[in-house]
């Protein structure tokens, strides 16, 4: 079995790509998978750290306005489709998943164009617009969120599964109680966790200064990450506030397995593996979509979210302060609320999500197999009826003519 995956630019779009690459290497370790990525993505660090090989290939997203920059990213679409091409033909893929991102545009492209199956996976509510081209000529498009389905071209429907995101084993698998007594924290204290995504978010971290200056006052336990940037300002901005052992500013998230299990309510962004992660835990929680997202798709996560009652949704324009503090307090003031958001969010939350979408793809793989081995069989069939055929003729009698004189 040959897989080509092929996802780049954010973790967004590649740790949904690992993920179903260790999937299909759990169930079957003789695969041969290739990842297909960008030398600059982030993709370049990630993918060889899990130990996959990552062919790169020349392609860069287009701006909105048109410039000269835009005229050298043709050439670069144009280069990229003829470096796909090769790897493609060289590899020959079974299958080829696509995860978003750019690059996935020309590596899709090249295969569907060679009659490889297809398969694109979209994390967000707003279908990137690469995803919504590849739609068209994709053998299958799996899904994250069901009201994406809508922005889908309307030709691609039939085509439409929805999975869910891909959440890692080590989230699946944590519990409150334990999460807890590996933090420190009692079971009878209220715990708020609060993140930006990887890379921090400075609105969010301007916003939090007073919360948790009331959290440290209701001796509420946190743990706030603020991203490795905005880290060492944010520690001196509160330097003169006295945290206990179970209030916690880190930079980053390294456990967010037992973070995330220990939490009473979540405070983040709307990034779509996090809110994957948020739902299969069956988390309350308060989005704060980051602005100028590709296709503002964070927004259209959080709104998703916000409208099944399994959060709270706060524009990063309209968010101060003073309305996150009241917000999260007003919360962790309702026991009952909490309990309601807890539920929806159980209900949105697909933790076998990565089981699902294994499935779609080996019931592609299986179908397009069988089809090779009746191809081969069929092939086989015409070789020995051939043979047989030439046996017959020279089994039979020859004719021998008398030369006339």
């Amino acid at each position: 079995m040959k897989v080509l995956l092929s996802g780049g630019g954010t973790g967004g779009h590649v740790y949904p790509a690992i993920a179903i690459a260790n999937r299909i290497k759990e169930e079957h370790p003789e695969a041969e998978i290739v990842f297909v990525g960008t030398a600059k993505g982030i993709e370049s660090e990630i993918v060889p750290k899990y130990g996959y090989e990552l062919k790169t290939v020349t392609v860069q997203g287009f701006k909105r306005k048109i410039d000269f920059d835009n005229v050298k990213r043709v050439f670069k679409l144009f280069k990229g489709l003829e470096q796909s091409r090769r790897v493609v033909k060289k590899f020959k893929p079974d299958l080829v998943i696509g995860t978003g991102g750019y690059v996935s545009g020309p590596v899709l492209f090249n295969a569907s164009m060679n009659k490889v199956p297809t398969v694109i996976h979209e994390q967000n509510s707003f279908p990137g617009v690469t995803n919504k081209i590849l739609a068209k000529m994709v053998t299958k498009v799996l899904t994250s969120f069901e009201d994406s389905h809508q922005r889908f071209p309307e030709g691609t429907r039939d085509k439409l599964v929805l999975t869910g995101n891909p959440v890692r084993k080590e989230i699946l698998m944590a519990r409150k109680n334990s999460a807890r007594r590996n933090l420190g924290i009692t079971e009878d204290k209220k715990m708020v966790l609060c993140y930006g995504g990887s890379g921090g978010s400075e609105d969010i971290n301007n916003a939090m200064k007073l919360v948790i200056e009331n959290m440290v006052k209701d001796d509420i336990a946190f743990i706030f990450a603020t991203g490795k940037y905005y880290y060492e300002e944010f520690s001196n901005s509160i330097s003169d506030i006295q945290l206990k052992p179970y209030q916690r500013v880190v930079p980053y998230l390294e456990d967010m397995a037992n973070a995330l299990a220990a939490s009473d309510l979540v405070i983040g962004s709307a990034g779509a593996i996090s809110l994957a992660e948020i739902t299969a835990l069956g988390k309350p929680s308060i989005i704060i979509p980051k602005a100028y997202t590709a296709e503002n798709h964070q927004e259209y996560n959080a709104k998703s979210i916000e409208k099944q009652g399994a959060g709270i949704a706060i524009l990063e324009k309209d968010l101060t302060p003073q309305n996150l503090n009241e917000t999260v307090f007003k919360l962790l003031g309702d026991k009952e609320k909490l309990i309601d958001m807890a539920n929806a969010s159980m209900e949105i939350g697909k933790p076998e999500a990565i089981d699902l979408i294994y499935n779609e793809i080996m019931n592609i793989y299986k179908a397009n197999n069988k089809q090779k081995v009746s191809n081969k069989k069929e092939n086989k069939k015409e070789v020995v009826e051939t043979s047989q055929g030439s046996e017959n003729n020279e089994s039979e009698p020859k004719i021998i003519g008398i030369k006339k004189k």
